[in-house]
């Protein structure tokens, strides 16, 4: 068998390495002719010993000493003409003259056998990485094809041992599923496990996980009943992977939730959760949706830092995206943000979303945005129905590259029975003696329609008369008296022209005002205030209904 031709078509490595081996051996065989040693010879002469040629190698010593695992195979039935002595200490030892398939059986079980039908065919080497032997120990597999004297060819099969490899990535492989693991168990239990739901809104989320290559993200949303009737819906995300944007999410998620009680418009609480942002991590930025919906006003006000634009489905079934104004993403810093609003009113539909829903790495953003569009236009059902329509229509599967949150509310339209459970009545109220008497006489009559129990309509007749007197004491023109009922809780509030917000504190026996504000906190389930747009105020209570109240 010509050496010359095997060699040649080694890779590099491998024929330096049986050419050293020869040299050795060649070198040996050579000293033990003489009988003057080889180091005196060297010291007589000061010419280096001969180099043998490549073709005087004895082929099959040199493999025998490869630390390898080396078999040989004739074509083109593939019978095994050789093996080295690491192939036989790894697998024991194999009879020659007999076909691959029974004689290397390992080989076969690896699914190796192929490959040595495309190294024949194909002229050039084929490798099979890192598989796990019988022997318990990871090889990867080289087959060369060479040239015989008969013409026929054959295939020299090379096995590196590769264990320690193997198990180190496995190692690196394990560690990465277990951080995975931790992230997406951190991720879940800070999203909110069950979601507040509104008595005039209808609500569903859902949160996708990226694949498994994929670390997970700082995806969030949340849902926070601000009383008096009025909901904040919430969803952002953390730029950055892995537990640190999970636990960026959780404090922003808290912080989001504290700054909703103090009752601020959306654009006020973004710039809070900008300078927050900054000061948990000056390298870390979010984008963030903050909106809130008053049924009474038939709107969702928000304000966006940096995120994707809310979508909303009227009753006619067309889709419209929220307008401007979008800021930068929180932790930018210096930004005065401000509030927008849109349409939402009873049959409508809003999603509020992040990018993986709609961001592909072969498209455009907005055409993302724009088939959100087409099938939300064609989503019908409840709530949860659309979120999965949405999340399908997405292509959104298991091994997805980014995190998804879809947050979809709607706004149902009332009627038959149901919409006798949902009432509205007002009063403009004029300043003078007779204004607390007219509310309370309105106040008295709208409940008695309202076939509320006797002590639920007395409450109600009190709560609206201490804060009227507390407006019309305190506040400035105009003011306005309003009642709501819901299947769930009556709501009195009254607003005024002065931004001066009440607050509960105790009255001493000589003192003439302080009462009205811990009367009502003290009959009412709660009470709340806030400012409302051009520098006015609301200051409202509500009362839980009992049950069987129609």
């Amino acid at each position: 068998m010509n050496f010359t031709r095997w060699s040649a078509r080694l890779p590099g490595t491998q024929r330096r390495a049986a050419a050293r081996a020869e040299h050795t051996v060649t070198t040996t065989d050579r000293r033990s002719e003489g009988s003057v040693p080889a180091a005196r010879v060297e010291q007589l002469t000061d010419e280096p010993p001969p180099v043998p040629a490549v073709d005087e190698l004895p082929v099959r010593e040199v493999l025998d000493r490869f630390p390898a695992l080396v078999a040989l195979v004739h074509s083109p039935d593939h019978r095994l003409a050789y093996v080295n002595d690491a192939y036989t200490a790894a697998f024991g030892v194999r009879p020659c003259g007999e076909p691959a398939a029974e004689a290397l059986p390992e080989l076969r079980d690896l699914g190796l056998m192929p490959l040595l039908d495309q190294a024949l065919r194909s002229g050039k080497p084929r490798t099979l990485k890192s598989r796990k032997a019988p022997d318990g120990r990871s090889y990867t597999f080289t087959c060369t094809p060479v040239a015989e004297h008969n013409g026929d060819g054959a295939v020299l099969i090379f096995a590196t041992d590769v264990t320690d490899h193997a198990e180190a990535a496995e190692r690196l492989r394990a560690s990465e599923r277990r951080q995975r693991e931790t992230a997406v168990t951190l991720q879940r239990s800070l999203l909110p496990q069950e979601l507040e739901q509104p008595d005039d809104l209808r609500i569903a989320a859902t949160y996708h996980p990226g694949g498994t290559e994929a670390a997970v993200g700082g995806d969030w949303y949340d849902v926070i009943t601000l009383g008096g009737g009025r909901t904040a819906l919430v969803i952002g995300d953390v730029m950055g992977r892995g537990v640190r944007a999970a636990a960026v999410m959780g404090q922003l998620r808290t912080a989001v939730r504290a700054y909703a009680r103090l009752d601020l418009p959306p654009h006020e609480v973004l710039q809070l959760l900008d300078g927050l942002a900054t000061e948990i991590d000056a390298n870390q930025i979010a984008t963030c949706v903050y909106a809130v919906h008053d049924p009474n006003e038939g709107r969702l006000v928000y304000a966006s830092a940096g995120h994707l634009p809310i979508l909303v489905r009227d009753e006619t079934g067309a889709v419209q995206r929220a307008d401007e104004p979008t800021g930068p993403p929180l932790g930018t810093g210096g930004w005065m943000h401000s509030s927008g609003s849109i349409s939402l009113g009873p049959g409508s539909t809003a999603v509020l979303y992040t990018d993986g829903l709609v961001e592909r790495r072969d498209e455009d953003l907005d055409e993302g945005i724009a088939s959100l569009e087409r099938a939300l236009a064609g989503a019908t059902g409840t709530p949860q129905v659309v979120c999965d329509r949405l999340v399908r229509s997405a292509g959104v599967t298991a091994d997805h590259d980014d995190d998804v949150a879809v947050l979809v509310l709607q706004h149902p339209a009332r009627t038959g029975a149901d919409s006798e459970l949902f009432r509205n009545a007002a009063l403009e109220l004029l300043g003078g003696v007779e204004a607390a008497p007219r509310a309370r006489a309105f106040a008295s009559g709208v409940l008695t329609s309202w076939r509320f129990p006797a002590d639920l309509h007395d409450l109600g007749v009190l709560a609206t008369s201490e804060l009227v007197a507390n407006s019309l004491q305190h506040g400035t023109p105009p003011m306005r008296l309003r009642l709501r009922r819901t299947d769930r809780r009556l709501i009195i509030e009254v607003t005024d022209g002065d931004d001066h917000l009440p607050r509960r504190r105790r009255a001493e026996p000589g003192d003439e005002s302080g009462r009205g504000i811990a009367i009502v906190a003290t009959i009412a389930s709660h009470w709340g205030s806030r400012r409302t747009p051009g520098g006015g105020k609301a200051v409202w209570c509500e009362f839980v209904l009992p049950r069987g109240t129609d």
